[in-house]
């Protein structure tokens, strides 16, 4: 028996970035408390192996291939969602990138790139079904920050404008779709995922946060649960922060 605080039976989830790292993890989190699930990212192949492990659970999966930082592909995901489901329940904006660079080095491509899947295409998202949420039974939006966001972080400049920007649009909106719709965000710390490969070995092992380690991708779960769950029916316009804490 599922616990009632946590029993996701006949909502649908959309996360972008669905199939790999954190996306993933909360993919199969969901799934695993009856949640429907439509997995995107940009290789359909990496979608439909997680579509699949959803299937085996015994809930409907949709993968789908999507740039979730361009428009014309993220109004026909929405499109196919609601052909295919009828309805977003709670919408994960997971995708993301942040690739190192001395700022003077930054060219307008890398730049817009950064902006474009961090900023530009998490709010066509949540705007576009923030408004569907709002003119039927409600929802969920939990955006993907990142704790670069809330400090210095050279080297990612463009990256940390970005995700300052989606903790704006994250109370903004969550104001523009009450009382219908919850808007909140995790404001992530260092974690092990596809990223941390490019890490040196000390990188890996120890981070400067209180904790001193980075989190496991299965540590962001039990946040997005929670921002998710009828039970936080009064928490909107929030920035979760699971860091590991300030140092």
């Amino acid at each position: 028996m599922r616990d009632p605080l946590f029993d996701f039976s006949g909502k649908v989830v959309l996360i972008t970035g669905g199939s790999r790292g954190l996306g993933y993890q909360m993919a199969k989190a969901f799934a695993e408390r009856g949640a429907d699930v439509i997995v995107v990212s940009r290789k359909i192949e990496a979608c439909e192996t997680v579509a699949g492990e959803i299937r085996a659970l015994g809930r409907r999966a949709l993968a789908h291939a999507a740039h979730c930082g361009r428009w014309d592909e993220i109004d026909q995901l929405i499109e196919v969602a609601y052909s295919k489901f009828g309805k977003v329940d709670i919408l994960v904006n997971n995708a993301g990138m942040s690739p190192a660079c001395p700022s003077h080095e930054v060219s307008e491509s890398l730049f817009d790139s950064v902006i474009n899947l961090n900023f530009k295409g998490p709010f066509r998202l949540a705007s576009q079904i923030g408004k569907r949420m709002a003119e039927g039974d409600g929802g969920c939006v939990i955006n993907v920050s990142s704790i670069a966001s809330l400090g210095a972080s050279p080297g990612v400049v463009p990256y940390s404008g970005a995700k300052a920007a989606l903790n704006a649009i994250t109370i903004s909106l969550s104001r523009e779709y009450a009382p219908k719709v919850r808007v909140n965000a995790i404001v992530a710390g260092p974690f092990l995922t596809d990223i941390a490969k490019a890490w040196d070995e000390a990188e890996r092992n120890e981070q400067p946060v209180a904790l001193g380690r980075a989190g496991q991708p299965e540590e962001i779960v039990t946040a997005a649960l929670m921002l998710a769950s009828p039970a936080s029916s009064y928490t909107t316009g929030s920035l979760l922060r699971v860091d590991g804490g300030p140092r």
